[in-house]
């Protein structure tokens, strides 16, 4: 795929939805973190509902200290891996507390390094709360790279790098929630919704599946 069709599908998907973002609700950096760390393998919806009554009890890394493992399971028993996700966050806010004076760090290093935030979850935090050109490719926006040829890779860190490389640097910062709410809704897995398709002329699957 050429950089000319590149720019074309993300002017398009720029069109539809100017002011994209995360679907996970949040009202800090540190509430998207958290957030963040329970939605490995489960859904935004399922870590929402979950939040909306957490948040009211405890939205600082203090308060969910407080409570303890025990305490926090009761929140989020309905998020899938819900006992290591208990630890984990329960370890992240001790960190920081200690570490970091209560604040979410603003640098891959120090997020990686928090229990339970890996590589994705950094790059989520790094671009939705410090809009810092990093992508976060999930399951969608892996399969819709491969797939619609916009920066093909055999795993994740490939699909990653290649998309910070090609993608136009004045779609970069917002490319992330385009990517994965196409494959959310559009681009499903089993069978992609291409009739629906806003870029399905620009997409190279649809070429290969037509020839």
């Amino acid at each position: 795929m050429n950089r000319d069709k590149r720019y074309a599908i993300f002017s398009r998907l720029r069109a539809e939805n100017p002011n994209p973002t995360t679907e996970l609700e949040f009202s800090s950096t540190f509430e998207l973190l958290i957030a963040v760390i329970l939605s490995a393998q489960a859904t935004d919806v399922s870590v929402n509902k979950a939040t909306c009554v957490l948040y009211k009890v405890a939205n600082t890394p203090e308060a969910i200290l407080a409570l303890g493992v025990d305490g926090l399971k009761a929140y989020i028993k309905t998020i899938g891996l819900f006992n290591t996700k208990a630890e984990n966050v329960i370890k992240t806010c001790r960190a920081l507390v200690e570490l970091h004076h209560s604040v979410v760090p603003d640098n891959r290093e120090q997020l990686e390094a928090l229990p339970g935030v890996g590589r994705k979850t950094a790059n989520v935090v790094l671009n939705t709360a410090f809009r810092q050109p990093a992508m976060a490719v999930d399951t969608h926006i892996f399969r819709v790279s491969n797939r619609t040829g916009i920066a093909p890779g055999k795993n994740v860190l490939e699909v990653e790098k290649r998309l910070v490389k090609l993608i136009p640097e004045e779609f970069l910062l917002d490319a992330h929630h385009w990517l994965i709410l196409h494959g959310r809704y559009v681009c499903i897995a089993r069978k992609p919704r291409c009739g629906a398709c806003i870029i399905h002329d620009l997409c190279e699957f649809k070429q290969k599946t037509e020839e």
